[in-house]
Formats: structure tokens, C-alpha cells, sequence
């Protein structure tokens, strides 16, 4: 296989496609670019990890293809859409199709865990009963090892049980692309193998695409590519 099909990926459809992808930030002084020309592609069903030093431009290439950014300089097609001009409904309708799984969890304070999975499938359009909402909730907690913490709130919790929400709320609307920021970074070597196991499981079974920024080599055997980025440029793919 050439160097480019390795970043580009090759077989089953492409569900995340970026050429020639550039970005910068604005800063007091002048603008600091840190992603140059970068050239990826992420396959239906392929878990891809992005590694590399802080400040490679792992996060923000990954917040590019989630929408969470505004596309500057080159082509980025996700799910069959290009990014580059795409209004602010057609940003929200991309971002209604990935799960996000944030470093810091982000979860609201005020809503226990099942209300947290509820809201996320609420906001997803799907039309089912509070009861099975409240089943598929419980289900997915456990999997994850999470029994009995469904009613409880965020101050309730471990570092590393607001992460296994934050997991779960990625995950329970099953959708077609995962982008993941360092998930099991606060998870002991148990949780990380269920988390890790679950995340795989989602690839095999429903051919979902999982672009993953982490450091923790424990979850690098479950990966299909390991892509290392430097300085705003892909590096090497193995």
C-alpha cells in the first residue's frame, strides 16, 4: 500500500474525506497556523488514532471534521457533505451525527445520568417512551460498569464515572461517526478495556467510524491505523 492510501484509507466508503485541510489561530500578535495541507480519510467501520506531541494539531483536526469549527483552507467532506461554506444549520445537522467524547466530560450539574442519555436522544429526533429511553440508558450504563448510577448526578460521581456518562451520551444514539478526546485518560485498566471493548464492538457491529485522540498505548491494539501527527502535518500512519 502507497504512503497515501495508508492516510487516505482504501475499500469500504469514505465517511470523513479532507484535502489539502489548512488552519490557524488568531492571536494578539499574528495568527499561528497549526494545521498545514493535511490530506485524511477515515473509511465506514475504521477506528483511526491520532497521536502525536501536544500542540501536533490532533484536537483541532479532529474538532474540524465534527464541525465544532469553521473550515479555512482546503476541502472537507463529512457523511457526503462539504464543509467549506456550509451555514450554520448545516454545521448543527453534521454535529447532530457525530458523538462527541469530550476530555472534560462536559455534563450539566443538574441532570442525573439518565436525564443526560434522554436529552442526548431527544435532541437527536428520536421519537420512543420515556420507559424505553430509560431501558436503552440502563443497558449501555452497564456495559460500561456503570449499575445503579443512573439516577445520580455528576457531584455524585468519580472523575471516571463522568467519563463513562460522557462515553455512554456518545454512544447511545448509535451514531455513524465517533470523535474522542483522550477518553479513557482518567479510566483505570479495567474501565479502560470495557470502554476500549465497547468502542470496538460498535465498529464491527454497526460499521461505525471512530477518529480517537489519545496517548494511552492501551488502546492502541484496537485501532485499524495509527496516524502521528507533528507539527500540523501527518507524520507517519502504521
Amino acid at each position: 500500500m502507497t504512503e497515501h492510501a495508508k492516510l487516505v484509507g482504501s475499500g469500504a466508503a469514505e465517511v470523513v474525506v479532507a484535502r489539502k485541510v489548512s488552519h490557524a489561530f488568531d492571536t494578539a500578535t499574528a495568527p499561528i497556523q497549526v494545521l498545514f495541507d493535511v490530506d485524511f480519510a477515515l473509511r465506514q467501520g475504521e477506528f483511526v488514532i491520532l497521536t502525536g506531541p501536544s500542540g501536533a494539531g490532533k484536537t483541532t483536526l479532529m474538532t474540524l471534521i465534527g464541525a465544532l469549527r469553521s473550515l479555512q483552507a482546503g476541502s472537507l467532506i463529512v457523511l457526503g457533505k462539504e464543509l467549506s461554506g456550509l451555514s450554520g444549520e448545516g454545521q448543527r445537522e453534521i454535529r447532530r451525527k457525530v458523538g462527541f467524547i469530550f476530555q472534560d466530560h462536559n455534563l450539566f450539574e443538574a441532570l442525573t445520568a439518565f436525564q443526560t442519555l434522554a436529552l442526548a436522544m431527544e435532541l437527536s429526533g428520536d421519537k420512543i417512551s420515556s420507559g424505553e429511553a430509560r431501558a436503552r440508558s440502563a443497558k449501555l450504563l452497564s456495559s460500561l460498569g456503570m449499575e445503579g448510577h443512573l439516577d445520580r448526578k455528576p457531584r455524585q460521581q468519580s472523575t471516571g464515572q463522568k467519563q463513562r456518562i460522557a462515553i455512554a451520551r456518545a454512544l447511545i444514539n448509535n451514531p455513524p461517526i465517533i470523535l474522542a478526546d483522550e477518553p479513557t485518560a482518567a479510566l483505570d485498566k479495567e474501565t479502560a478495556g470495557l470502554v476500549i471493548d465497547l468502542i470496538r464492538r460498535r465498529v464491527d457491529s454497526n460499521k461505525t467510524s471512530v477518529v480517537m485522540v489519545t496517548h494511552d498505548s492501551r488502546v492502541f491494539p484496537a485501532a485499524d491505523r495509527i496516524v502521528n501527527m507533528v507539527d500540523g502535518r501527518i507524520a507517519g500512519v502504521r
